[in-house]
């Protein structure tokens, strides 16, 4: 029986659920590749992106200083990321910032990018976390 890619969301969707908070991409696909294997849709050798969408998003936070925006951008670019959409506010010394981010043309996979913003983040002294969409709206739909 072959899996259409709806069939393979709702899988996906499963598994992202019974992971939790240990749910990272590698452990997503561990997790339906196995299921697959166990409904009988035969073996499905991921590609870079293929859990889902290549999007992820990027929510930060901290006292605001100039350098900011530059100094993520600027990664992201350097990484061929492709941001699709981007709001920031001030809320008088504090900074927020929310991106939506394609990541699908890069050569590096989520975690390189993480960890090249879990640096950028450093240097700022600021706070940004990145995950990916599905991720991200599973544990942010109630």
């Amino acid at each position: 029986m072959k899996l259409n890619e709806e069939e393979i969301r709702k899988i996906t969707f499963e598994a992202i659920q019974e992971l939790g908070s240990e749910a990272t991409p590698e452990r997503i696909k561990e997790a339906v590749r196995k299921k697959i294997g166990e409904t009988g849709g035969g073996e499905y050798n991921f590609k870079k992106g293929d859990v889902s969408s290549g999007r992820v998003i990027l929510t930060s936070f901290g006292l605001n200083k100039p350098g900011i925006v530059a100094g993520v951008t600027k990664a992201l670019g350097e990484a061929n990321c492709d941001i699709q959409d981007l709001t920031q506010k001030l809320m008088g010394d504090f900074f927020t910032m929310i991106m939506i981010i394609d990541i699908s043309a890069s050569q590096k996979d989520l975690k390189q990018i993480q960890e090249e913003i879990s640096k950028i983040a450093d240097e700022l002294k600021i706070k940004i976390y990145l995950q990916h969409e599905d991720v991200f709206r599973y544990m942010h739909r109630i």
